[in-house]
């Protein structure tokens, strides 16, 4: 994974603004609803949740905010029952992008997507056009700064937790897992107290594409920028290499 840290880019976009801060709120709150309806209102009995919760908290939700958004989906019959599709498409240069929405409408969803391609230059194509791609991994990812622990030990902790890789970057420590290991690594480096700057599973590229051009450069920008926004778009992933 040198080389392409995904550390940087998250510290970038937790910078980037208030808007932004809106938006992943937004994403939590939909995956805290979706996590109650399929598994429970109680975290002790619901690993998705509990997973959910440490995402909400790593990106500074307020403890009330996730209370009410649990009891909300818990005690409403009438909440939004949101729907998981994926769409896979192309941008600039044959670059593959993945998006994973959460909707209750998806003729929306499915016309908001295609607009953010189509003015990017890029087109959506098929279900597994480029899912085949990508491999499905539970990634932490750590702040150097703000781990005290040495990287040996570190490692010894992630691994004896079922973690698969461990790489170290410049800035931080990345984590890597098969989904169904996600959980159980995670919840071993909370007992320890080290604090995640993300935690989730996502879908890791087997090879990037680099972009010279500026204008697929912009192209390519438009079509994140605007899918990025968009409230029913949960996580896009792509191999750009940045």
């Amino acid at each position: 994974m040198s080389g392409h840290s995904k550390f940087s880019n998250i510290k970038h976009k937790k910078e980037k603004n208030d808007a932004a801060k809106g938006k992943i709120f937004t994403v939590i709150g939909r995956e805290i609803v979706v996590a109650v309806k399929a598994g429970g209102p109680d975290p002790e009995n619901n690993s998705k949740l509990r997973d959910v919760i440490a995402k909400a908290k790593a990106n500074n939700m307020p403890n009330d905010t996730i209370e009410r958004g649990i009891k909300k989906a818990a005690g409403d019959a009438n909440a939004a029952n949101y729907e998981s599709v994926t769409y896979e498409g192309y941008g600039p240069n044959g670059v593959a992008i993945i998006v994973d929405a959460l909707t209750d409408n998806k003729n929306r969803t499915a016309a908001n997507v295609r607009s953010a391609f189509t003015k990017g230059k890029g087109s959506v194509g098929t279900q597994g056009c480029v899912s085949y791609m990508f491999q499905e991994k539970g990634q932490i990812l750590i702040d150097k700064e703000e781990c005290d622990m040495e990287a040996d030990d570190l490692m010894m902790i992630a691994l004896d937790a079922g973690a698969e890789d461990f790489n170290e970057e410049e800035d931080s420590f990345e984590i890597l897992t098969a989904p169904d290991d996600f959980t159980a690594v995670r919840e071993a480096l909370e007992k320890e107290g080290i604090k995640m700057a993300e935690a989730d599973v996502t879908k890791i590229p087997d090879t990037y594409v680099e972009l010279d051009d500026e204008e697929a450069i912009k192209n390519l920008n438009k079509t994140l920028d605007l899918l990025e926004e968009d409230d029913d778009v949960q996580m896009v992933y792509h191999n750009w290499d940045e």
